[in-house]
């Protein structure tokens, strides 16, 4: 009698509910933001700096644009933040490296033409000095492997405004994560943003992924 071959089905794995803490900062790891200007990248880098536990933020700002209110908003206090103001590829790497020096929560805006060794070298320095880092890129991509999370802007919807006026409620992200800190995986997160408080995750999925059942 005839051995039958067993079947191989495939079957949809169901989304994958996560840790709505991913978006929190990890000593000694790197975070990269990445996304278009205007996407709301930077109110979000701002509310993951103010939730790490170091008394001082240092923020370096490579456009001129920063205002502390932005950060004084989600709840860094005046008094525990500051503002470097660096647009010079040529400078930034040092200032940068001088700042990890002495600070453990740093946000730093990256200008063009950063060479990647350069910013693998900082990365290097921030597992050394058990540092917490947010590298917001302003053109391309960190470097494969940089970043612990990678943070990146798939969708951006404003909510209250209709038919081309109205009042602007609230904004809502929808980020894709992925990197070692989305345990390997690309996750997809939801967020909302009042323009008034730190951004707030609404919600968590793993991206589906396709399984197989031998029977």
């Amino acid at each position: 009698m005839a051995r039958s071959a067993a079947a191989v089905v495939t079957v949809p794995a169901m989304p994958v509910r996560v840790n709505t803490d991913l978006l929190a900062m990890q000593p000694g790891r790197v975070v990269g933001l990445e996304g278009s200007t205007g996407s709301g990248l930077t109110r979000v880098g701002f509310s993951m700096l103010a939730g790490t536990p170091h008394p001082h933020r240092v923020v370096v700002d490579a456009r001129g644009w920063i205002c502390p209110l932005s950060a004084w908003e989600v709840g860094i206090p005046p008094d525990g933040l500051t503002v470097v103001r660096c647009d010079d590829p040529a400078r930034w790497p040092r200032a940068v490296a001088t700042l990890l020096d002495g600070v453990k929560a740093i946000y730093a805006e990256v200008p063009g033409g950063i060479r990647d060794s350069v910013l693998r070298r900082l990365g290097a320095k921030t597992r050394t000095r058990d540092a917490m880092v947010i590298l917001r890129p302003l053109a391309g991509r960190l470097p494969p492997g940089l970043a612990y999370l990678r943070v990146q802007v798939a969708q951006v919807v404003w909510e209250g405004a209709g038919r081309g006026h109205g009042r602007l409620d609230r904004r809502t992200l929808i980020l894709e994560l992925s990197g070692k800190g989305a345990a390997g995986r690309r996750v997809v997160v939801e967020v909302e943003d009042d323009g008034a408080h730190p951004v707030r995750m609404v919600s968590g999925l793993g991206a589906p992924q396709a399984g197989r059942a031998a029977g």
